[in-house]
């Protein structure tokens, strides 16, 4: 069993903030298990790596003995959380909520043991609140505080609305941390405010040692500039195929692989120093490291043979500048088709603006050479391979 000062070591590690750390240190001295908790609102049906940087900390502490509980907040989905929001959420349906619950509850064990994973809902005991109850809750916090908070206050200022049921979410989420009496709390830098508020809230409630606040960074997406999310399309699905998955790792920038090694995988600091330094002494080349975090993070979500075999596959493609083993193959009824219609028209770009775009910025070719004139009519007489990007191939074969 690792002292209480080794198990902070390694909670530190790719954190922005622990409120707070002396508190942590206190609890870990307990010689317990901890609560630790980190909910997830079911509002999208697939996760992509970026959530998966909450389980990897919730798996740190699973490895260090503590009692991991993955709350599913399918009770406050239908709320929808206010956090970085400049408007209010659209509702989902409890069928909706109910349909990506199930789908986050098979992809959350790609990370997590679930034999140490404790999941609930948060409508077991939320949906059980009376109006009595609710009406209690709200009244242990105030207005003023909660136009405290940055995006409230940003949008009080310009005039925008605040609908009265997003000043009850954060409540409830903090409600969570009441039942289940927290010691630890994970969340997004995006989740200061809810997750200090789980701390006001318990204190309330009578906890006298109240939960600690863990905020970890938002990743990153491939683009190396805004954070992971499928609006952006900058995302890694954690249910992509292992070849797309592999391709989107390497094309991220060589000096954002670094706090992918740290919020993503169990390496040590000290190890991912070591590669940082042999990288700049020129011992290893950037793009192999890339290769090594690929293959890791591939493996994870689904296993060592498809790891090596889309490694093989990229080395095939990119480096060896030959066509994917496997191309789908499409026929396009008609004689000729100007190439951005053709892209748009097998699903390359979601517009005929993005597909124009694309091929003005050179990302498209036809049988390995580059056409920049969006306008160009393709002959869809002959056989030919298109591709947009370095991972997007389809052979579009013709109609007789």
């Amino acid at each position: 069993m690792l002292s209480p000062e080794e198990q902070l070591k390694l909670i530190k590690k790719g954190t922005i903030d622990i409120i707070s750390e002396e508190e942590l240190l206190e609890k870990l001295k307990e010689d317990r298990p901890l609560i630790v908790k980190a909910g997830f609102d079911p509002t999208a049906p697939d996760l992509h790596l970026g959530h998966t940087v909450l389980l990897q900390k919730m798996r740190t502490f699973q490895q260090l003995g503590h009692n991991v509980y993955f709350i599913i907040g399918d009770f406050t989905a239908m709320i929808g959380d206010p956090s970085g929001r400049d408007k209010t959420r659209p509702p989902l349906t409890k069928e909706q909520i109910l349909k990506n619950a199930e789908t986050y509850k098979e992809q959350v064990f790609k990370v997590l043991d679930p034999n140490k994973t404790i999941v609930v809902f948060n409508s077991e005991w939320l949906g059980d609140m009376s109006a009595e109850d609710l009406i209690k809750l709200t009244a242990k916090y105030t207005v003023a505080r909660m136009l405290e908070r940055d995006d409230f206050k940003k949008r009080f200022k310009e005039n925008k609305p605040i609908s009265i049921h997003e000043f009850i979410y954060p409540l409830l989420q903090a409600y969570d941390s009441v039942v289940l009496k927290a010691d630890v709390e994970l969340g997004g830098s995006d989740q200061r405010f809810n997750l200090l508020i789980g701390r006001d809230i318990q204190k309330e409630y009578g906890i006298e040692k109240p939960q600690v606040a863990i905020l970890l960074p938002l990743l990153v997406g491939t683009d190396g500039i805004k954070k992971m999310s499928k609006s952006y399309g900058n995302y890694i699905g954690i249910t992509e195929p292992p070849e797309e998955m592999f391709g989107k790792i390497m094309s991220i920038p060589d000096e954002l692989m670094w706090e992918y090694w740290e919020l993503l995988t169990d390496l040590t600091v000290e190890e991912i120093e070591k590669m940082k330094k042999d990288v700049e002494k020129g011992k290893l080349h950037p793009m192999d490291v890339k290769k090594e975090l690929a293959m890791y993070i591939v493996e994870r979500f689904h296993d060592k043979e498809s790891a090596v075999k889309a490694k093989e596959e990229f080395e095939r493609v990119h480096s060896k500048k030959q066509l994917p083993s496997d191309i789908e193959e499409t026929v396009i009824e008609g004689e000729k088709i100007p190439l951005f219609e053709l892209v748009y028209k097998v699903g390359f770009a979601p517009s005929k603006k993005e597909a124009k775009r694309l091929i003005k910025a050179g990302a498209v070719k036809i049988d390995g050479n580059k056409f920049t004139d969006p306008f160009f009519e393709v002959d869809l007489s002959e056989e030919f391979v298109l591709q947009v990007g370095k991972r997007k191939f389809i052979k579009v074969k013709p109609s007789k």
